[in-house]
């Protein structure tokens, strides 16, 4: 029999910019409950569920007659004091010259004093009711307090609301967005001894993939961390760590599942082969080299983090080293000669003949 075509590629090496990957979640930044500061029955709702605010956008209104009366009465009643003040004033004016002439005593004339000083106390206060009656009167007008997206009504006009208790709807920011998810114990220990420092995953780089995002764009939506915690969970062994992302296309929704690779700061030189290479004997990994005479050589490696495409190989290969990619399930034996076609590392097979499309990590066990 002729020797097996297979197709060959050398061992990339370059420098790679390492990367960790987490399951998260997103959460916004900013999330409202949002609840009435006075009392009554809503009126109307002016949103429509669902659509995107602006801060200070109307929301809600809530029967304003009452509220509307009570700053009536409270602008009366600071007229009414004013008009008090000014009477006070005056006979004061008028005492403090007839007490100069020795034409009242001297009790009166503090009398008309103490009573002025009374009239200007109850100005201010009335002045306070009416800035008081206003600003019940303006919390009728029920208010997006950050722009967001709203969520459904919870209370529908002709129902009563109370202040500070009834939920009217919930407003949750849009972009930026959080990320939330969890290191653990080792990960966090290698990044503390690359920074030096105990906030050691500081500002560092994130790429942020929803779980419908595939292809090698999965990773799109870029940001960083901006938050880590202050202690390690015991129980679970994980820091929680939180990343902020952009998100001006709207498609990280608060609440949805996402996967983020957190860039580490170590960049080094590895060598890169393709995963389809990769063989499984029992709980070692191995792959086939070109040796002398075209034979195939095993070697054992050691598999570090993906790159890409590619994976990273930690032990067992050299730089220049030729791994056979596609066609090792018929490398019966090491040592078998074979008919070698090469190709880039990563590229599709050349192997014109059948059955020598590409073998999976363990389609080659010993």
């Amino acid at each position: 029999m002729p020797p097996p075509e297979v197709s060959i590629a050398e061992v990339v090496s370059r420098e790679v910019q390492p990367w960790d990957e987490f399951t998260g979640r997103v959460s916004a930044v900013e999330s409202v409950e949002l609840r009435p500061r006075v009392s009554g029955y809503v009126e109307r709702v002016a949103f429509k569920e669902g659509q995107e605010v602006a801060k200070g956008d109307l929301l809600f209104v809530i029967d304003q007659r009452r509220y509307r009366a009570d700053l009536d009465r409270a602008q009366a009643q600071l007229a009414q004091a004013r008009s008090e003040s000014e009477l006070a004033r005056t006979q004061h004016a008028r005492a403090q010259s007839l007490v100069e002439a020795k034409a009242i005593s001297t009790e009166e004339f503090e009398s008309r004093r103490a009573g002025r000083s009374q009239a200007e106390a109850a100005v201010r206060a009335a002045e306070a009711a009416v800035a008081n009656a206003r600003l019940d009167l303006q919390f009728t007008e029920v208010r997006a307090p950050i722009s967001g997206r709203a969520g459904r009504a919870l209370v529908t006009a002709g129902n009563l609301a109370q202040a500070d208790a009834t939920v009217l709807t919930t407003l949750v920011s849009l972009d930026p967005v959080h990320v939330h998810f969890e290191a653990d114990e080792q990960t966090w220990q290698r990044y503390a001894a690359q920074a030096g420092e105990q906030r050691a995953v500081q500002d560092n780089a994130v790429r942020v993939g929803l779980g419908g995002e595939g292809g090698e764009d999965r990773f799109r939506h870029a940001g960083k961390v901006d938050f880590v915690d202050n202690q390690i969970d015991s129980g679970t062994g994980t820091i929680r760590v939180r990343a902020v992302v952009p998100n001006p296309d709207r498609l990280l929704t608060p609440g949805l599942f996402a996967r983020v690779r957190m860039q580490g700061r170590d960049r080094h030189q590895a060598l890169l082969i393709d995963d389809q290479a990769v063989l499984t004997d029992q709980d070692r990994k191995f792959v086939y080299v070109l040796g002398e005479g075209n034979a195939a050589e095993r070697r054992d490696i050691t598999l570090g983090r993906a790159s890409g495409d590619l994976r990273e190989v930690s032990a067992g290969l050299a730089p220049g080293d030729k791994v056979i990619v596609h066609g090792v399930q018929k490398v019966f034996f090491p040592g078998m000669p074979v008919s070698p076609t090469t190709i880039e590392m990563g590229g599709a097979p050349q192997v014109a003949s059948a059955g020598s499309g590409p073998a999976g990590p363990a389609g080659g066990g010993q």
